[in-house]
């Protein structure tokens, strides 16, 4: 169940990425991020069809979850899930204004909005939601609580999707990225300010890494969802935008592990 609600969402957040980016009108998007906050099937008043569309989606699927973590006495996960979502359409609206009002931050202003914009912690908090006992109240306190390795984390998927993918970004209207900003700032080239970014990203491996040579307040399959989500962020940028353009190289990692797969049977008896 896990994994099917963190993909539920997953797709959501990807959607309103874009609503917020390319599609949606200033005008427009102050009534969806209002009816989002709100969380009521009579907030979408006012809103074009396609985002109505995409919120009666964002409703259905939350109350299916509500249903499944109810029943088990895990209703706070859910609380934690909605409050994520709320937060995340905030965060696109802020950095939507910038856009709208042609802004342009410092990189050490606009680092802490894109950590957010990134969607990993929403990611992570909706990974919770569907997993069984080890998962607690104090779990999400602790999540929440600026930890190294979740910021870690986010920066890393951050600075890997703006390095790939900055300059599609810039031709469809998109605000300025890490990449020209520390260009900027610097008075260097994009590609040096792309070899800076990826050292930081390095680093942000570091500081995961030495979250699991600690003791930590909560069970590590909680730490394994960070791990596993940010070797996700490795598999979609690494080589590119992978996400965006998902065509090519990400069809044939799901094609490998999922369509034609190493034939175990095989390797088992050393054929």
């Amino acid at each position: 169940m896990a994994r099917e609600i963190l993909i539920k969402v997953a797709a959501l957040l990807s959607i309103l990425d874009d609503i917020y980016d390319v599609y949606g009108t200033l005008e427009e998007l102050v009534i969806l991020t209002e009816a989002i906050q709100k969380w009521d099937v009579d907030a979408m008043d006012g809103l074009p069809e396609y985002m109505q569309a995409w919120y009666e989606v964002l409703l259905d699927v939350f109350h299916e979850v509500e249903n499944e973590v109810a029943s088990k006495g895990r209703l706070y996960r859910l609380v934690h899930a909605k409050e994520a979502m709320k937060k995340q359409a905030r965060v696109y609206f802020h950095e939507t204004k910038w856009f709208h009002t042609n802004y342009t931050p410092t990189l050490e202003e606009y680092m802490p909005l894109a950590l957010l914009t990134s969607g990993y912690e929403t990611s992570v908090i909706t990974s919770l939601v569907g997993m069984g006992n080890v998962v607690t109240e104090h779990a999400f306190e602790w999540l929440l609580g600026d930890r190294k390795i979740l910021k870690a984390s986010q920066i890393i998927c951050r600075l890997m999707n703006d390095i790939s993918s900055h300059q599609f970004e810039q031709k469809r209207g998109h605000v300025t990225s890490a990449v020209e900003l520390l260009a900027k700032e610097r008075g260097v080239s994009e590609q040096e300010a792309k070899r800076e970014l990826r050292k930081r990203v390095v680093d942000a491996w570091k500081d995961i890494n030495e979250a699991f040579l600690r003791p930590t307040a909560v069970e590590p399959p909680i730490l394994m969802r960070i791990l596993n989500l940010s070797r996700v962020i490795h598999v979609l940028y690494s080589d590119g935008d992978n996400y965006t353009h998902s065509g090519t190289l990400l069809k044939d990692h799901v094609t490998s592990l999922l369509v034609c797969p190493l034939p175990v049977s095989g390797l088992a008896s050393g054929t």
